[in-house]
């Protein structure tokens, strides 16, 4: 059975609060039999207001204008209170004046959510995730200063076209100190921080639809840069005359052959290292992106390199189990490098964890579902990415077909 509620408005003035005869204007809220008072933040003279038709008397021009404000305030309320009705909502006086006041879920903004947001993720990300979110918000307010000439919006705004409108600015927006505009994927990806912020604010019901409901990503598929057994070959066996590029090459190989990335790496200590059910070494460590625990045994290449550092002077003062250099650096110094070995690919850090993947791994038969185990994959459809034919296994697989088929 739905429960009837009783609603009601009453203005009135408050005379105790009257200065030179003139006092505040308030109108009383009652749902239920419980009330509260609002402030109209306007005053009327005392001379003017007529205390049994709770209105201004007269037909003079003030008088006119007070009683015309007046039942704007009442159909206002009278639809605040329609609206908590119709959506099945608990009615109260309270919430009524709220939403009146702007106070209530529906006068949430954008900006009211970026805060929220930016609270929520700040113990529960890795600081590189957080940073790409700030990077997105800063395109956000960009696009509301110059293109709608706004600091904010409401969330109740926020529209399939807001989105459309945003991503086509992307498209053409052009960092500052950056060689070119954005490509599509890189926009894709700021979109799809921004549906994240927008499905927060639509799980915790600040907003009562999705607008990106009708949203589809389009991503360009792009080949995951890796290098091939001949280049890591040559990579490992170069005599570096500097020590920092032998440094930068040992730990650019090790993660080739454990598929660590450069943030986890740097924070490995001997306390990493323990035995496996196999008896063998392995590392035991956690994904600072994603926190999801890696277990992987070392390869012997990956042993030599931990070995190699173990009473280095820069690990015994940092007590890690290899150098820490910044990333910067590194992807620095790994341009000197691919120029040294003979690479012609952008030589990056992060490429050696596809390296792993595909030419340590994926090439020499590992299945899958292990290689994602030892990623730190929480998806399989992650690692798919990774799991490309590569020519020199179409070639060994074509020659075994071709016997068959001689033998045949």
């Amino acid at each position: 059975m739905r429960t009837q509620n009783t609603f009601s408005t009453l203005f009135l003035v408050q005379k105790s609060k009257a200065i030179y005869d003139e006092a505040p204007l308030y109108v009383r809220i009652t749902v239920n039999g419980r009330r509260v008072d609002i402030s109209l933040k306007r005053k009327i003279p005392l001379l003017l207001w007529d205390a049994k038709k709770k209105n201004a008397k007269g037909t003079s021009n003030e008088a006119r204008q007070i009683n015309e404000y007046l039942k704007q305030v009442q159909t206002q309320l009278f639809q605040c209170y329609q609206d908590l009705k119709f959506k099945g909502e608990l009615v109260t006086a309270k919430l009524i004046k709220a939403n009146y006041l702007g106070e209530g879920k529906n006068s949430k903004t954008l900006q009211n959510l970026l805060q929220y947001h930016n609270k929520k993720i700040q113990k529960t990300l890795a600081k590189g995730t957080i940073r790409n979110f700030k990077v997105t918000e800063g395109y956000i307010n960009t696009y509301l200063n110059n293109v709608l000439r706004t600091s904010d919006i409401y969330l109740k705004d926020l529209s399939y076209k807001f989105i459309s409108e945003f991503a086509n600015y992307l498209h053409t927006y052009w960092p500052k100190g950056h060689p070119k505009a954005m490509s599509n994927n890189t926009v894709m990806k700021h979109i799809q921080r921004f549906r994240k912020i927008v499905t927060l604010g639509y799980h915790i019901e600040w907003i009562d639809r999705d607008p990106f409901i009708r949203w589809k990503p389009i991503y360009e598929k792009r080949e995951r840069p890796f290098l091939t057994q001949n280049e890591l070959s040559n990579i490992e066996s170069y005599k570096f005359p500097i020590a920092r590029l032998e440094r930068v090459r040992d730990l650019f190989v090790f993660s080739c052959y454990t598929g660590i990335a450069y943030a986890d790496i740097i924070q490995l200590t001997i306390d990493n290292i323990v035995l496996g059910m196999d008896g063998s070494k392995w590392i035991y460590t956690r994904r600072q992106k994603t926190k999801t625990p890696v277990k992987v045994p070392l390869l012997n290449k990956a042993e030599f390199i931990i070995q190699k550092y173990s009473e280095h002077p820069v690990t015994t003062v940092t007590e890690t189990l290899l150098p820490v250099l910044t990333n910067e650096k590194i992807n620095l110094y790994l341009k000197e490098i691919a120029d040294a070995t003979g690479i012609k690919k952008n030589l990056t850090f992060h490429m050696a964890r596809h390296t792993f993947a595909t030419t340590v791994t994926l090439s020499n038969g590992v299945p899958i579902e292990t290689v994602s185990k030892l990623l730190g994959h929480t998806k399989l459809a992650t690692t798919q990415i990774y799991a490309r034919v590569l020519d020199k296994k179409v070639s060994e697989d074509i020659a075994i077909l071709k016997k068959k088929l001689a033998d045949k």
